[in-house]
């Protein structure tokens, strides 16, 4: 009897205990705060997303997912119930998206907005209002993921039908014409250099010998300069020379000149008078007889007197 009853005390120590860890449980649980109710409808895919999974404006906690089903509104559209904090700031440019936590898989709402100024979402006639959902980063990446493969896909055919045989064929011909042109324009190159050096190192060496008796030459004028500009040189005496008739220039100029100046002068004023002598003797060659004198009328002109006769 005695292991009866304490086996009894036990259970129900064990059932109290129970009991009490599960009102502590609700207790520490239970929602104190008001809640406001949203709905999502969607057709993209919420994989990962359960009920009772967080809701998040901005990375805050402010509710939880209160059920998940099928929009009878909308066929085919998921429909998300949403249980918010009232103080959260949902207006109508909030919209939602879904975020996963680390490498985990569990998704969960993140609520955020433009940041424009807007109304608060109220509900319309009891229905909860709806929160659009916008693609996730996930659904970005599947998005753009589908066109990067395609564009890998055509670039590969591309390259597939590049790489084909036909112009695997063509590249052969070309690389074998390649080399081929290589080999000609080496050969070019060769006889180049066998033309350059077979004509022009006689030219060289011809204009080499010019140079060279240029450079005599050069040379022989630069002695013959020398010689012209020694000390009692040519060039000396030139300049002596050239000094003197200077002086001679001066002194024809400043003596002889003056009078040839007065004979030539006396000269002219001599041909002049001879000249007036020669025109007087022309209109009146009875001056050499008469002189230069007044000259008597002859007969038959005026004045005439015969001689012993009156007027």
């Amino acid at each position: 009897m005695e292991n009866k009853a304490h086996a009894l005390a036990a259970g129900i120590f064990v059932v109290v205990a129970t009991a009490l860890l599960i009102l502590l449980a609700a207790w520490l649980t239970r929602d104190t705060g008001q809640r406001d109710v949203y709905e999502i409808s969607t057709r993209e895919t919420i994989t990962g997303l359960q009920s009772q999974a967080a809701v998040r404006y901005r990375g805050v906690d402010v509710g939880k997912v209160a059920d998940i089903g099928f929009d009878s509104k909308a066929q085919g559209n998921v429909l998300i119930r949403l249980e918010v904090d009232r103080e959260a700031p949902v207006t109508q440019d909030t919209f939602a998206t879904l975020g996963f936590q680390g490498v985990t898989g569990l998704a969960f709402v993140q609520l955020d907005d433009t940041g424009k100024s807007a109304p608060r979402l109220a509900p319309e006639n009891g229905h909860p209002p709806r929160i659009p959902l916008q693609p996730g980063l996930l659904q970005k990446l599947t998005v753009k993921g589908e066109a990067i493969l395609d564009q890998v896909e055509q670039a590969t055919a591309k390259v597939n039908e590049l790489l084909g045989d036909a112009n695997q064929r063509r590249f052969s011909t070309t690389l074998d014409s390649l080399g081929q042109a290589a080999t000609d324009a080496s050969r070019l190159a060769q006889r180049m250099n066998n033309t350059v050096e077979q004509r022009l190192d006689p030219a060289l060496a011809e204009a080499a010998q010019t140079l060279r008796s240029v450079r005599g030459t050069s040379d022989e004028f630069a002695r013959t300069a020398r010689r012209l500009n020694a000390t009692d040189g040519p060039i000396d005496r030139l300049a002596e020379g050239s000094q003197a008739l200077s002086h001679a220039a001066d002194s024809f100029n400043a003596a002889t000149l003056p009078r040839l100046n007065r004979v030539t002068e006396d000269a002219s004023r001599a041909a002049r008078q001879l000249g007036r002598t020669v025109t007087t003797i022309g209109d009146n060659p009875q001056s050499l007889i008469y002189g230069t004198g007044a000259i008597s009328p002859g007969p038959g002109e005026p004045g005439f007197t015969p001689p012993g006769g009156r007027q």
